[in-house]
């Protein structure tokens, strides 16, 4: 049964591969422009009216898109090889249009990430030919870690017998976050300079354990609707749980909305960490694209039926940001609250979170299984919390069981598995591609596992990785 299953594997990821394929090769082709007025190279992208403007005379090809990549946030790929001269005057242009008068004569394909910035592929003929990283302009070797660092905020840790509540009015900080069993406290100030101030304060107190910056970690973007005929829903069904309840899979993630006909049943109520509006109506949430994912790597090796259940773990909220401090609180709620055996996490960032880290060792000194995605950049660069060594680090591979082009290969990654996936809302059909995909996919996979062999969540990584595949392999 395993070997069929395997070979529906394969047959799923060729599959998506192809469906993710079709979807990139929205591509365009540039006419030239006419020269602009003297002066630098300007560009202004205005995402709040989603408008730009330009005004660029014989500027490099290499300027022009570090300009992009500075502009937008955007991970920009470009050919090797790939060079020219850009002129052109515009204003108040959609992106789409943008990019037709920037790029010349050029192929672009502009994909959005589940768990990271958009990539823009610039490149002559196909887009699998974009390799090369073009660094933003004026960034310099800043760490993106630094970027991401929420200005005015830390997270305190105490010793026992310290009140919290007395050490911030003596400090004039907001407790606006805590977890109350590891002694960990989310400090706001009312400027730079008071949490600066404060900080050199609380380093120099004895009853103090620890001060960590906390740092953002961005909402996931919006899916993209796919036409298809080609896949359905997922065909696994509920089946009632033994009173013992069967595993309990956490999803850290955004909400998630209701799922279609039984399915529905596989989700248990949901954990609320942020608060705020609900999930919007006409689009399926990014959490809800990870657990239609997570649910077609479980009947991968579940058979028809299965006691698994999905935890849903909301840590964005109405919010389009939250935090490594939520994302702590979130992994911690799931397994001391709602029992969860499994947590995917299928987000990531450059920000190292010794909180993060600790939550992650102490949950997974209980047998619980972490999963988590790693990362959106075809770098070896560490990825969070995917590069501890206690979680199971899942990137995103192609139809040939490679890595795909645009996802992170580092040492700290365990598995490979497929980083497409169609989802559906309202009876239509969505695209979700990226490591995050993969990681759901993944953590279901390893549920089901899991559910035939009672006892042994820690010790499914070789089993995952004989029927996924490893980096290299």
């Amino acid at each position: 049964m395993l070997g069929r299953n395997v070979d529906g594997l394969r047959g799923w990821l060729v599959c998506m591969a192809a469906v993710a394929g079709l979807f990139g090769m929205v591509a365009g082709g540039v006419a030239a422009e006419g020269s602009a007025a003297g002066g630098g190279p300007r560009l202004d992208w205005d995402a709040a009216s989603n408008r730009v403007t330009a005004d660029i005379r014989d500027a490099s090809l290499e300027a022009v898109l570090q300009l992009v990549a500075s502009r937008t946030g955007w991970s920009v790929w470009v050919e090797p090889g790939l060079a020219g001269r850009v002129s052109t005057r515009f204003q108040d242009l959609p992106p789409g249009e943008a990019l037709r008068r920037l790029l010349d004569r050029l192929n672009f394909t502009l994909l959005p990430q589940s768990n990271g910035p958009p990539h823009l592929y610039v490149f002559r003929t196909s887009m699998q030919d974009a390799t090369r990283p073009v660094r933003a302009a004026a960034e310099g070797p800043q760490a993106g870690s630094d970027r991401a660092r929420i200005v005015g905020e830390w997270i305190v840790r105490l010793k026992p017998g310290t009140d919290p509540e007395t050490l911030a009015r003596a400090l004039g900080a907001e407790i606006t976050g805590r977890i109350e069993a590891l002694r960990a406290y989310r400090f706001r100030f009312a400027t730079a300079e008071a949490a600066e101030a404060a900080r050199q304060r609380l380093l120099a107190d004895d009853a103090v354990a620890s001060v960590e910056a906390n740092y953002r970690m961005d909402r996931p973007p919006e899916l993209q609707g796919v036409w298809t005929t080609s896949v359905g829903l997922p065909r696994v069904q509920p089946r009632k749980p033994d009173p013992g309840g069967g595993i309990v899979v956490a999803l850290v993630d955004t909400a998630v909305q209701p799922l279609p006909g039984p399915l529905n049943e596989f989700l248990l109520p949901g954990l609320q960490v942020a608060e705020g509006d609900g999930p919007p109506a006409d689009l399926p949430t990014h959490g809800t694209a990870m657990a239609q994912t997570l649910l077609r790597g479980l009947e991968m090796v579940s058979g028809p039926e299965s006691k698994v259940r999905v935890l849903p773990v909301d840590i964005y909220g109405g919010r389009e940001v939250t935090s490594t401090f939520d994302l702590a609180l979130g992994l911690y709620l799931a397994v001391y609250e709602g029992g969860a055996r499994l947590v995917n996490l299928s987000l990531g960032s450059q920000a190292d979170s010794p909180l993060v880290h600790d939550v992650v060792r102490q949950v997974s000194g209980t047998g619980v299984l972490v999963v988590a995605a790693a990362g959106n950049e075809p770098t070896t660069a560490p990825v969070y919390p995917a590069a501890y060594p206690e979680v199971v680090a899942v990137t995103a591979g192609d139809r040939s069981g490679g890595i795909a082009p645009y996802a992170n290969r580092g040492e700290f990654v365990d598995v490979v598995a497929p980083g497409a996936s169609v989802v559906f809302y309202e009876g239509r059909p969505f695209l979700v591609m990226g490591t995050s995909a993969a990681a759901a996919f993944t953590s279901g996979l390893a549920a089901g596992l899991a559910e035939s062999r009672p006892g042994q969540m820690k010790d499914l990584l070789p089993a995952l990785q004989a029927i996924l595949g490893t980096p290299g392999r």
